[in-house]
Order: structure tokens, then sequence, then C-alpha cells
């Protein structure tokens, strides 16, 4: 009788931990590539998504959204993170893109600038090479020192396409992450950069952008003028396997809003 008894036991025992802590039969691994900007978000969306599958690995390879789209493409990933739109001839060669969120993208400056609102036809101006000295703008007589992100960067296409500054941009650096971005201005009194808004830390100053603060807020209601996707990025006809699919399915599911948001960008769901 003890021996049924313990039996039993365990057999309660097993189901309660599978229900709480189970991986719902789920294993292995998900790979993603592409965009740093969007490191933070999906960091954020692994964690959760790995606490509930604790037979499942979700890896993240910061590569730019250019490299994570080419990815997808080649089948080298199975899910590609791009920080900017699928371009016509992307989508024409297979390539699908799934709104997972919008992102603020800020343009930072030192500390020590005492400039605090740009419009974005300054902005222009500024990175065309037009206003080349912070006196032009309100603020101190000194050169103004171009950051921005290396060519295929979804920041960079994004900020440059809403800025309209495409192709024009007299760049003294271009720099392959977003933290180098952030880097760079942070340590240098006369320059500007641009940055995913989820990724600005206080060792720079995000200025307004025509009277409007980048926010999640501000994002959401649009009138913060810079800002742009995060997309998914699949190839139609490839079919994600069974722990792919089920990673998709929550990270742009209802479940997933409070850790997007958490993540400080604006869930498109």
């Amino acid at each position: 009788m003890k021996k049924i008894i313990c039996i039993a036991l365990a057999a309660v025992m097993a189901l309660s931990l599978a229900a709480c802590g189970g991986n719902n039969g789920l294993n292995g691994k998900v790979a993603t590539d592409g965009s740093t900007s969007m490191e933070k978000v999906i960091g954020a969306l692994k964690e959760t998504f790995e606490g509930e599958n604790a037979g499942v690995e979700v890896t993240y390879n910061p590569t730019g959204s250019g490299t994570g789209i080419k990815a997808v493409q080649e089948g080298r990933c199975d899910i590609g993170l791009s920080s900017r739109a699928l371009k016509d001839a992307e989508m024409e060669q297979g390539l699908v893109g799934t709104v997972l969120a919008y992102d603020g993208i800020a343009v930072i400056v030192n500390p020590e600038n005492t400039v605090e609102d740009l419009t974005v036809e300054q902005i222009g101006a500024i990175y065309k090479g037009e206003i080349t000295n912070w006196s032009e703008v309100g603020g101190i007589d000194a050169e103004i020192v171009l950051i921005g992100r290396e060519a295929g960067s979804g920041t960079r296409g994004g900020f440059e396409e809403i800025v309209g500054v495409e192709d024009l941009c007299q760049y003294r650096q271009e720099l392959t992450s977003t933290g180098d971005v952030i880097t760079a201005v942070s340590q240098n009194p006369g320059a500007i950069g641009y940055a995913s808004l989820a990724s600005v830390k206080d060792t720079v100053k995000a200025i307004k952008v025509g009277g409007v603060a980048p926010s999640e807020e501000t994002v959401k209601d649009e009138t913060y003028a810079i800002q742009r996707p995060f997309v998914l990025v699949t190839k139609e006809g490839v079919e994600l396997s069974e722990t792919a699919k089920a990673f998709f399915d929550f990270i742009t599911s209802e479940a997933a809003r409070e850790v997007i948001t958490a993540a400080g960008v604006v869930p498109a769901n």
C-alpha cells in the first residue's frame, strides 16, 4: 500500500512540475539574426519565452538589418530582424515582413550641448553639411561632428528616409552598432548622432524634434516625427520549425504586449 501511495504521489508531483514549469513539449533552438537596435526587445522576449519553455534556446546574432534580411534569404536563420520596412525588391524575392513594434529614432547629442530642440529641416541641413556649426542653431560656437551608422543599417535607412537625406549625409564616422554611436556621441561635445529610443542611455541627451520629445507616448500617438517599424522577416513558402513558429506566434500575440512595452517600444498589436 505504501508503495502504491508513493507512486501516486510521484505522478502527481510530475504532473505539477509539468504544469508549472515544463517545456510544453517544445525543444531545440530558434535562431534570430539582424538589427542591433532590436537587441533590448528581442532579449526580453527571448528571456520570457525560454522561461516558459525549459527545453528551448533562442539565439540572437546582432549583425544589422541588412545582414539579418540576407540571412533569412539564404536560410541561415529562422527569423530575421529589421529596423526598417522591407523594400519592394526584397518582397519580390519572397521575403515577408511582420511588424513587431514601433520605435522612435532619437537624435542624440553630448550632454554638454546646450541645444534642446531641432526641426526635421534643421537636422536634414546638418547631416547634408549645410549647417556646420552649433551656433547656427542656437548652440555654442563649435563644429558639428556627424556620427551615423554604416550602410545597410536599418536605423540609418529609417533616419535618412524620414529626414530626407538619403545618400546625402556628410558623416565623420559611420559605425557598426547602436552602442558604438551612443559611445562616440558621449565622448565628443560637438557630436550629433541617432539611435533607437529604446537603447538611449543617460550618457547622451535625446533632443526634441519640432518641439516634441521622443518617448513611448509620442511614438504611439505619432507626434514624434522620426520613428520606424521593428520587423520580423521570414521567407514565403519556408515553414518554420514547431519551436520557431511557437516563438514567432508568442512574440506577435497579445501575451507579449507587456514585455514589448517594458522594453521601451510600442507593440504593433
